[in-house]
């Protein structure tokens, strides 16, 4: 027993190294070299096509602008304030009730006042009546960073909080902010025009994609009152000039084109559902994201 013992353990160590033919493991060093190399070798041509196919493909991408754009869907329409479960409700007469939504305003209004547009190297003036848009070359590095049009806060009118600094939550007749969210390279086509969709009820105009704010359920369009719209030009939409958005290289400092939305007349004491909508010929809206070409938001003043 103790000799079987001996005799397996003597085996054992013989593999690990035999003194007699000098070898580890069962191999010599000169075949321990051999496999190495060859590995060095598998795996160093491994990754060399690794690297190369990853070399190739960069080649066809720009950092500026996506190859494919074929399924980037169209931009979202958002509101400011922005709030939790998009619901609105505050008293005119407590202004801590309304605090949280003035100071998200003019938070998001910061970079919209004259001091930060400043900058002629930056920013230029692109007109105060909507117009065509904006071309400001390919996308790509040569001509450096483009410029962006400058959007003034007193074309917001009664929301632009140059004269009421709580932007009509004070009297009950509260402002909303609305922009469509950046998509890179993206043109709005507005309706063609006016016997299309576009509601009746908006001024038109062929180069606003116009925006309508309406009570979303048939008992909520009577208690909504007059609404009342506040854009460029006067127009209740985005202008085209501020488009197409090259891009945080190109434009790192682009200002998106707003509308103020002011309810002057809501029903008192009555949770209201209001829906905002764009429309145009590449807006498209969808059930399972209820922000694309739209939202909605509930709003109730207290008394």
């Amino acid at each position: 027993m103790a000799r079987g013992k001996a005799k397996e353990e003597g085996s054992w160590k013989k593999f690990i190294w035999n003194s007699e033919k000098k070898e580890f493991l069962g191999r010599t060093g000169g075949s321990w070299f051999k496999i190495l190399l060859f590995y060095v070798i598998f795996y160093g041509c491994l990754a060399g096509i690794f690297i190369g196919t990853i070399q190739v493909m960069l080649l066809t991408i720009s950092e500026f602008k996506p190859t494919y754009q074929d399924r980037v869907a169209p931009p979202g329409l958002t509101q400011v304030p922005q709030i939790q479960k998009t619901e609105i409700s505050f008293r005119p007469n407590d202004p801590k009730s309304y605090e949280a939504y003035v100071l998200n305003i003019i938070r998001f209004l910061e970079k919209y006042k004259d001091l930060a547009q400043k900058d002629e190297i930056v920013f230029e003036d692109c007109g105060s009546v909507p117009s065509e848009y904006k071309d400001r070359g390919g996308y790509d590095s040569d001509p450096g960073q483009r410029k962006v049009c400058r959007f003034k806060l007193e074309w917001l009118g009664n929301c632009s909080g140059l004269n009421d600094d709580s932007y009509g939550y004070r009297e009950g007749k509260p402002c909303v902010i609305i922009k469509l969210n950046r998509v890179l390279g993206f043109k709005p086509k507005p309706p063609k025009n006016e016997s299309s969709d576009t509601p009746a009820t908006l001024k038109y105009n062929p180069h606003v994609l116009p925006v309508q704010c309406t009570g979303k359920r048939d008992e909520d369009k009577d208690k909504v009152g007059n609404v009342e719209y506040f854009g460029l030009g006067g127009y209740p939409g985005f202008p085209l000039q501020y488009y197409p958005y090259y891009g945080k290289l190109l434009q790192p400092k682009y200002l998106q084109p707003l509308l103020a939305v002011q309810f002057t007349n809501l029903t008192m004491d009555t949770e209201i559902r209001i829906e905002c909508k764009a429309y145009g010929e590449n807006i498209r809206y969808s059930e399972k994201d209820r922000f694309q070409g739209r939202f909605d938001v509930k709003i109730e003043v207290k008394s």
